[in-house]
């Protein structure tokens, strides 16, 4: 951690009172307190730990119970590292005052990082959710999450890194801890279900699975059709088999994947992604009237659903209504607002409604995700790794 970073912690962290705690103490002994207590400001100020950690020692020997002048130097003395040294005087403070959430949380991280693991996480799940400082819950959801994820404890790690995203989205070290847990995650369910059913359709959906990722279709496909001889009532078989031959890169297997689409109808009729990927294939056909009632299902299926509000969209604009059109694409891009194509479309109608300045927003949007999302489409191809459909769909030509 920069030094930057530590005084800004520790002026999160460190009280402003010093003072001592019992009122009987002498007026010589309060003068000195009050002596020391000037000094370790100014050393503070001057950002000399090792001086203002001396001056709260000095404080803490006049007046064992005073709780500031122990919290302040065993936080002093972590940020030094001198963590065997902090731990007695923040487990004091803590003692004296059991409601200082951001001392039992340093607490916590000192007590891991001198290896007992096992009360450091007690200390940091209980200082955990009652933090109020957003950096120092960050911090102390992090502890906790190595801890977890050293002890196989992935479902806690999970949720904590959930809190996280929620609390910072754009983090990148939240979001690599995520990646890390969740692939970790997926990996361990991968290895039980090989153990417990090699031959099932579900082992044989993740490895067509594994292998679409990597760009495998082949592969990825004859696993999928190995699966639904198994168990061709398994949801979500269909759909990803049709999502598979529904790609460019497998030319003349357009009307297989239509009847996948149709095939997983039957066996969910509430697959609101079927629907709409029938209603793309109707739009394509220019059948308007199947690809509108396609399109209306899904989106009465799942109203939140930004691929069903923006069929809803696309097929409204070719039935020449563009007014009934915009509030499904702006409904697309509330929801999603990553969109490109609805970006694109939602220009369209606003140019042909006459909404100038709207239309060259909106066609600023495109651009702009357009753009990011090719660079996604780049970066994903040097990982040699094959996106989700749903990731890069709308930058493509169907438009």
């Amino acid at each position: 951690m920069r030094r930057s970073e530590i005084v800004v912690l520790l002026w999160a962290v460190l009280f402003v009172s010093v003072f001592p705690c019992l009122p009987q103490s002498t007026p010589n002994r309060q003068q000195q307190i009050e002596s020391h207590s000037q000094q370790a400001a100014k050393y503070l100020k001057e950002k000399n730990l090792g001086l203002a950690a001396a001056e709260f020692r000095d404080i803490v020997a006049l007046d064992p119970n005073n709780v500031d002048a122990r919290a302040n130097l065993g936080v002093l003395l972590f940020f030094q590292g001198k963590y065997a040294e902090a731990i007695p005087q923040l487990r004091d403070a803590l003692k004296l005052q059991p409601t200082l959430w951001k001392i039992q949380a340093l607490l916590g991280m000192g007590e891991k990082r001198t290896g007992d693991v096992k009360v450091a996480r007690g200390d940091l799940e209980e200082a955990f959710p009652k933090l109020q400082d957003q950096k120092i819950r960050i911090q102390t959801g992090m502890e906790l999450i190595g801890i977890y994820s050293d002890s196989g404890d992935l479902d806690k790690a999970a949720a904590t890194v959930s809190v996280l995203q929620r609390m910072e989205p754009t983090n990148e070290i939240i979001l690599y801890a995520s990646y890390r847990i969740y692939s970790d995650l997926a990996d361990q369910s991968m290895l039980s279900l090989a153990i417990v059913a090699p031959n099932s359709a579900r082992m044989h959906q993740v490895m067509a699975h594994e292998l679409a990722k990597q760009g495998h279709t082949t592969e990825a496909i004859a696993n999928y059709r190995v699966a639904l001889k198994i168990d061709p009532q398994v949801p979500g078989l269909h759909f990803e088999l049709a999502e598979m031959l529904n790609n460019p890169s497998m030319p003349g297997s357009e009307k297989e994947a239509e009847s996948e689409y149709k095939k997983a109808l039957v066996v969910d009729p509430s697959d609101e992604k079927s629907e709409c990927r029938l209603g793309d294939i109707a739009l394509q056909k220019n059948d308007l009237k199947e690809a509108y009632r396609r399109y209306a299902r899904a989106e009465q299926l799942r109203p939140d659903d930004a691929g069903a509000n923006l069929g809803m969209g696309k097929v409204l604009m070719s039935m020449g209504q563009p007014e009934k059109a915009e509030p499904f694409l702006q409904r697309a891009i509330d929801l999603d607002p990553t969109s490109a194509v609805a970006h694109f479309r939602l220009s369209t109608v606003y140019r042909e409604t006459g909404h100038t300045a709207e239309a060259k927003h909106e066609v600023a949007e495109y651009e702009k995700y357009k753009e990011m999302k090719e660079k996604l489409r780049e970066l994903f191809h040097a990982m040699r790794v094959e996106p989700a459909k749903k990731d890069l769909d709308d930058t493509d030509s169907r438009q």
